[in-house]
């Protein structure tokens, strides 16, 4: 007898499919304990941007969506997006990237104005 596969693992199968072009690649694992059900969530490293997006609003609508179909079922369903080692991790926001190397508002004011002032 086959088992089937839950609804909000098939739902996330689903969903991860459609937006990215690997989609041979997505793979799912679906683990139950105490604090609820925990879906980690693999994808090919090309199509991570996709599934993050711009500054990580695909990954939270995803994750929203996940617990709204596991409310249905009285599950508290949660949602890990499965990072190789190796990759570069989550992005600074532009301002701190910017500010850290030097290049941004921080790095690059100009006192001059300030330095010749006679007091």
């Amino acid at each position: 007898m086959s088992e089937s596969i839950p609804k909000d693992q098939e739902f996330i199968d689903y969903v991860v499919k459609a937006l990215v072009d690997h989609s041979d690649d997505v793979k799912t694992e679906r683990t139950v304990d105490e604090m609820g059900v925990l879906i980690t969530l693999h994808v090919n490293p090309e199509d991570m941007g996709q599934v993050i997006g711009r500054s990580g609003q695909t990954a939270r609508s995803l994750r929203t969506l996940l617990r709204v179909v596991g409310a249905k079922n009285n599950a508290r369903v949660n949602l890990k997006i499965y990072e190789p080692e190796g990759s570069q991790g989550p992005r600074r926001p532009r301002f701190e990237r910017e500010s850290m190397h030097g290049t941004g508002p921080v790095g690059t004011a100009d006192t001059s104005m300030v330095d010749d002032l006679k007091i």
